[in-house]
């Protein structure tokens, strides 16, 4: 059976960083929405692969989502190779998303531009029926992708004021990451206040574009289409 949505990250709190908000409002709507980790993070600075995960799995659920998978990719490694579009696309064609959600083509960890190649180009082979895997083929009707750290023009915004406490909760799920404790702990432009500003004064900017306190961008490749020149909310 087909799901609404399917959201994924290079790493652990990358989607959370760029859509926790809007995950959080489709889940609230009552649409289904599910979340695929690429790696396991094993190559940050703080935690361990093992506390990622199981925060990911604590963020999953303060989100809403149905499910979350990781996919097992080598941290600081992800890029276009015939296994990982393979990965990809049986994933696609399990769950059959409605739409995907993936990160922006530039960023400055090259994971996430990385993943951004891997993962459109498997949703274009997913819906060829000669690409054989133990699925049949399913190509999700839209891609739409997100921001990590760099940012953009978006070609649209979600407001996601109602849903920002849910998306500052499953942030917070990552202690590890933005607030580490223990001997081994070190200081990275993660744990940084900063950083938090960082994201938040961006979700702040995309709301006050839109007359609402947060919102989250999303870039499409193709016009998006209007019946009429009127607003929406008009």
């Amino acid at each position: 059976m087909s799901i609404d949505l399917i959201v994924f990250g290079p790493h652990p709190d990358d989607l959370e960083l760029g859509l926790g908000g809007t995950i959080a409002k489709h889940t609230a709507a009552g649409y289904t929405v599910g979340l695929c980790d690429l790696s396991r993070g094993e190559m940050g600075s703080n935690g361990t692969p093992e506390d990622r995960q199981r925060e990911a799995a604590e963020s999953a659920r303060v989100l809403g989502a149905a499910w979350r998978e990781n996919l097992g990719w080598s941290d600081g490694g992800i890029d276009i190779t015939p296994d990982y579009v393979r990965s990809a696309v049986d994933l696609m064609r399990r769950h059959r998303p409605h739409a995907i959600a993936v990160p922006y083509w530039t960023d400055r960890h090259p994971d996430h531009p990385g993943a951004s190649r891997v993962l459109t180009h498997a949703a274009f082979m997913s819906g060829l029926r000669k690409y054989e895997t133990d699925a049949k083929a399913w190509r999700p009707a839209w891609v739409c992708y997100y921001f990590i750290n760099d940012g953009a023009p978006p070609s649209f915004v979600i407001d996601v004021s109602e849903h920002y406490e849910k998306k500052r909760a499953a942030l917070a799920c990552y202690q590890s990451q933005f607030a580490p404790s223990g001997p081994n702990s070190v200081q990275t432009r993660l744990t940084a206040a900063s950083f938090k500003q960082l994201i938040e004064s961006r979700d702040a900017q995309f709301g006050a574009q839109i007359g609402v306190p947060f919102a989250e961008g999303i870039v499409v490749r193709e016009p998006v289409q209007r019946s009429t020149l009127f607003r929406l909310d008009s």
